[in-house]
């Protein structure tokens, strides 16, 4: 296992440089200058000339991209255009943010779409099956920010149960950090006061999240549970005369879960990558509203440490699925 760990390692290197190279160019094509952006909206050709000069960008692409790569091996991603801050300490900051919401809504979607799809495969073509494959299928086909918004105007502005937006009501004060997670930090520092609220801030866009990712865990889960119950194996359990609940629960689930947890780690990724609309919606300070702006001010910098940060994580995310199924299913180990 820790040879195929290191194997795929070591594979990632040449995927996240291809992703580098074809994000650099990709931004470059399109018709923005980011001199002029770094210079501001008042500055003078001659002083946009001076910041094209000083940062480089009047060097042929090939060039630039040379030494980008360079910083990049040093950890070094340059300075926000929209922050006037090293890039490195912006994504250090907001990171937490966006993963305390993208675990918080992975979580939420893994604990309720296994059963769910669990319940749609036992009771196969009635009743509860039917409902559940509509509304799997709905929850996919909806449009994000329209059902953010919608939450929105039911839950915060109608029936004022749950906060509007933001990650913390304004004057109250954050738990110290240890993690940069609002919940685990209260509840480690025993901010009561701190708990409640974030995790009343939280739920809104966690479970705007975790919408898509809900019903294609239950497809999955489904369709897994559907084919192992085809099994002979299953047959035999059921002559032994297991009761029903610890068949599909001791046996049965355990064979069906793979393709669900291989969906799982790249959900994870996704939802990283989809956060940018709904932390922009809900105002949550994370990457995903810190792209946003950088788009806004054609932050190139921002966008390349942001694509790449989200190349990583993909990356080391299904390297742990992987590894997952190889807990599950030993064969996989012994093909290793």
């Amino acid at each position: 296992m820790l040879g195929f760990i290191l194997r795929r390692l070591l594979l990632v290197i040449p995927s996240l440089l291809g992703l580098l190279i074809f994000t650099f160019f990709l931004i470059r094509v399109v018709p923005a200058d980011p001199a002029a952006a770094l210079a501001g909206e008042n500055a003078t050709p001659a002083q946009v000339a001076e910041i094209r000069r000083q940062y480089g960008l009047d060097q042929p692409l090939y060039v630039q991209f040379a030494v980008y790569l360079g910083q990049v091996a040093r950890l070094d991603f340059g300075e926000s255009a929209y922050s006037r801050r090293p890039v490195a300490l912006d994504i250090k900051e907001r990171l937490p943010a966006t993963l305390e919401l993208t675990i918080s809504s992975l979580l939420f979607a893994t604990l309720l779409g296994i059963p769910l799809g669990t319940m749609a495969a036992v009771y196969h073509n009635r009743w509860p099956d039917m409902l559940l494959r509509i509304l799997s299928v709905g929850g996919i086909a909806v449009a994000t920010f329209w059902f953010a918004i919608e939450l929105q105007l039911l839950f915060a502005m109608q029936l004022d149960w749950l906060p509007l937006r933001g990650r913390l009501s304004p004057g109250l004060t954050p738990p110290p950090t240890l993690t940069g997670f609002y919940l685990l930090d209260s509840l480690a520092t025993g901010r009561w006061d701190a708990f409640g609220n974030a995790l009343s801030h939280l739920i809104l866009p966690a479970f705007t999240l975790s919408l898509g990712g809900l019903a294609t865990i239950t497809r999955f889960t489904r369709a897994g549970v559907l084919d192992t119950l085809q099994k002979d194996f299953v047959t035999y359990e059921r002559a032994q005369g297991f009761p029903q609940r610890v068949l599909i629960w001791k046996f049965v689930l355990r064979n069906s879960v793979v393709a669900a947890i291989t969906q799982i780690g790249l959900l994870f990724g996704g939802l990283v990558a989809g956060a940018v609309v709904v932390e922009t919606i809900f105002d949550w300070p994370g990457i995903g509203f810190y792209t946003v702006q950088a788009i806004l001010t054609a932050d190139y910098k921002v966008m390349l440490a942001v694509t790449l940060l989200i190349g990583v994580i993909y990356a080391l995310v299904n390297i742990i699925v992987d590894v997952v199924h190889g807990l599950i299913d030993p064969r996989l180990r012994e093909e290793d």
